[in-house]
């Protein structure tokens, strides 16, 4: 089944066609699975209202097109209406990336009035119980009742699944509850590893047959249901032998702006300790986008080593992840350790047979939560 990025390249025309913007890193919720960096309590320096509206203008005018409000919890800033609203009269299709926490039906209404045209929401489980133990909080039924709230108010939404060993046995009943809620999409996403869910990987990642067996549940899912209910899968890299086109690849389409105003051409790329990401409050995003070191690294081929290098799939999927590759071999243009003919494939199957190994034997450990209290090394 097709991962994140792995479908048809597409060529934006050296364009950020897809602008993300994560306002705050801020969000009540502690899952052990966080994107934002283990270490987010130090970027305290959020860009302000009139910084965000100089910077989705400047998005329009290098031809970005859809916009995704994320975080954190984006409700959490009281400017977010005002933010879609500009947003809107701009031209761009907007999104709301959202964990629902921060919304109400009349909040819901407002965005509505201020132009937002979709909601990506997530939900953790289909109970309550495996909800708190992988939130922190007693968020699942204000969650569902969200969902009903959001279409009621006409709202196309995707119904976002982080997919962990902890939730991914509820395939079934995940699928039978996005059908109740009348959402369009429903999105497995299996989590890719890094940050939050680098640190709790040992405990989070799946067996081989968990994997097997979800499939089997959406692939019947999608042949009962048909089109009444859209189902993609996001299949977890580990598991795989070919590397996801990462991003359609490296500062190709993609163009994330964290909350101090670092830009990135992923929103994991902070991982990478040896690049200086440049910041919109000290550059122009044309330069940034266009000229930037950051940006330019790893654009076209000329940086790959072999094997990508004479890999007859390299216009595909460009090498994988550069984020992986730094975080599993230390050099960022190596090829992704996913691919069957990296040198380092074998850490990605040492990996999966030490996880089998301790289902095997019931080793547990606790989750380590999203929070700022929380030690981690980094």
């Amino acid at each position: 089944m097709p991962k994140a990025g792995s479908g048809p390249s597409l060529d934006g025309l050296g364009m950020p066609l897809w602008l993300v913007i994560e306002l705050t890193y801020k969000c009540p919720l502690k899952c052990p699975w966080c994107s934002n960096p283990v270490d987010f309590d130090k970027y305290r320096n959020e860009m302000t209202t009139d910084e965000w509206k100089a910077l989705l203008r400047e998005g329009r005018r290098l031809g970005s097109l859809q916009l995704g409000f994320t975080g954190g919890e984006p409700t959490l800033r009281n400017d977010l209406d005002e933010l879609v609203a500009d947003a809107d009269q701009l031209g761009y299709y907007t999104n709301l990336i959202t964990s629902g926490v921060g919304l109400d039906p009349e909040r819901i209404r407002s965005l509505k009035r201020a132009g937002l045209k979709q909601v990506q929401l997530s939900l953790q489980s289909c109970d309550s119980e495996v909800s708190h133990k992988l939130t922190g909080l007693e968020v699942w039924k204000h969650k569902i009742e969200i969902a009903y709230a959001l279409k009621a108010e006409g709202f196309p939404m995707v119904l976002n699944v982080p997919v962990s060993r902890y939730n991914i046995d509820q395939t079934e009943a995940l699928i039978d509850l996005a059908a109740d809620l009348g959402v369009e999409y429903l999105e497995f996403a299996n989590l890719q590893y890094y940050n939050w869910a680098l640190v709790n990987r040992a405990e989070l990642l799946p067996t081989r047959e968990q994997l097997l067996r979800s499939e089997a549940a959406v692939a019947r899912a999608r042949e009962r249901l048909g089109k009444r209910l859209t189902i993609y899968f996001v299949v977890p890299d580990y598991f795989d032998d070919r590397p996801k086109a990462c991003m359609n690849g490296w500062g190709a389409i993609h163009l994330t702006i964290a909350p101090d105003g670092t830009a990135l051409p992923c929103q994991e790329a902070r991982l990478i300790k040896d690049i200086s990401f440049p910041n919109v409050r000290e550059h122009k995003l044309d330069w940034i986008w266009r000229s930037s070191p950051a940006f330019t690294k790893f654009r076209g081929n000329d940086w790959m080593k072999e094997p990508c290098r004479s890999c007859a799939e390299k216009e595909r999927d460009f090498g994988g992840c550069r984020c992986q590759a730094f975080l599993l071999t230390g050099d960022a243009s190596n090829t992704d350790p996913v691919c069957r003919k990296s040198p380092h494939r074998h850490l990605i199957d040492d990996i999966v047979s030490a996880t089998a190994k301790r289902r095997e034997q019931g080793i547990e450990e606790p989750l380590i939560m999203r929070d700022r209290k929380a030690s981690v090394a980094t």
